[in-house]
């Protein structure tokens, strides 16, 4: 509701096991939430698999998909990685994939929830909409 990044894991891959760890991360993070929890994602096979959908069903989350070759329905989330590959990837090297791994953490914890405003919170940044009425 607020735009903050509350789970944030990178990989190699994409795969169901990094999209459970970081849903988990997500749960963990949060206020307990005791019911009407709705997940929403792409088409894409990590959120597809039994594992996953076991996963969202031992939480109690119900699962929402975009339409296949609909970016629109996710658009925070998509806007998100728009952000994060404009203001932070494509701006610099990394001497390795931990370098990569830390910057994304960084990016995502500290710069986009602390520092930098959205026109979405009324120019307040995520952590500030969040905290104030």
């Amino acid at each position: 509701y607020d735009r903050s990044v509350v789970a944030s894991l990178t990989d190699r891959r994409m795969t169901s096991d990094l999209a459970i760890r970081t849903l988990d991360k997500a749960l963990r993070s949060q206020r307990k939430i005791t019911n009407g929890l709705i997940l929403h994602s792409d088409q894409g096979s990590p959120y597809t698999a039994k594992a996953f959908t076991d996963f969202c069903e031992e939480h109690a989350l119900t699962q929402s998909m975009s339409k296949a070759g609909c970016p629109y329905d996710n658009a925070p989330m998509e806007r998100y990685f728009n952000t994060l590959k404009n203001e932070e990837i494509y701006l610099h090297e990394y001497r390795d994939e931990e370098a990569l791994y830390r910057a994304v953490e960084e990016f995502a914890y500290t710069t986009y929830n602390h520092v930098r405003p959205h026109s979405y919170n009324d120019y307040r940044t995520p952590f500030e909409a969040r905290c104030s009425p």
